[in-house]
């Protein structure tokens, strides 16, 4: 089992936010192949299908961003599998540009809430993950209120394109393919003027 976890806050109130990009994609995946992601288990709404050949979850924590290690720890233990290779936590990430995509096999939270708890949980930093940059946050902005925002008519333009990039990575790395996943998006992208 192939598990794809997709951060974010439960509730409308948080939808389209910069903080729930990793929901965002999760619904992406979701369209693609047809998966039901309305299953709960382990405080999250789940959904099986077939990625590259694959038996996937898709995922997204219901448990607010701050403990999702929490529902992250459940699957993995639930499904018995090896964190390392089958799990892949998709996030947002403001040191990046918007719509930048970062894939890693291991790594730091980098100050995101989210991550400090799976890394917490799961007692290692050594998982696949998809870092979506949201940009930097403006000065004198404080970062919460910048992360729950929404994005500009423009970044969301940017942001689609994102996110459709973000389904064909996920192929790859579903396939094994993390060396060419991340040759092929770890690229800078270049915005139309």
């Amino acid at each position: 089992m192939f598990i794809i976890v997709g951060l974010g806050n439960p509730t409308a109130r948080y939808a389209g936010t910069r903080h729930n990009v990793g929901f965002d994609v999760i619904d992406r995946i979701a369209d693609e192949y047809n998966i039901s992601v309305e299953s709960r288990k382990s405080r999250a709404f789940v959904g099986t299908g077939m990625i590259a050949g694959r038996k996937t979850l898709l995922a997204k924590p219901q448990t607010f961003m701050n403990l999702s290690g929490e529902s992250v720890r459940g699957l993995v233990d639930f499904y018995k599998i090896d964190a390392k290779t089958e799990l892949l936590v998709i996030y947002d990430d403001v040191s990046l540009g918007v719509g930048q995509l970062r894939i890693r096999k291991k790594g730091s939270a980098g100050g995101h809430n989210g991550m400090k708890s799976i890394i917490s949980h799961l007692g290692t930093d050594v998982f696949q993950r998809i870092k979506i940059g949201v940009g930097e946050k403006p000065e004198r902005y404080d970062l919460a209120d910048y992360v729950l925002g929404h994005f500009s008519k423009e970044d969301r333009d940017t942001m689609e394109e994102s996110y459709r990039r973000a389904v064909h990575a996920v192929e790859l790395l579903a396939a094994g393919e993390i060396g060419q996943a991340m040759n092929e998006y770890n690229k800078k992208v270049k915005r139309e003027e």
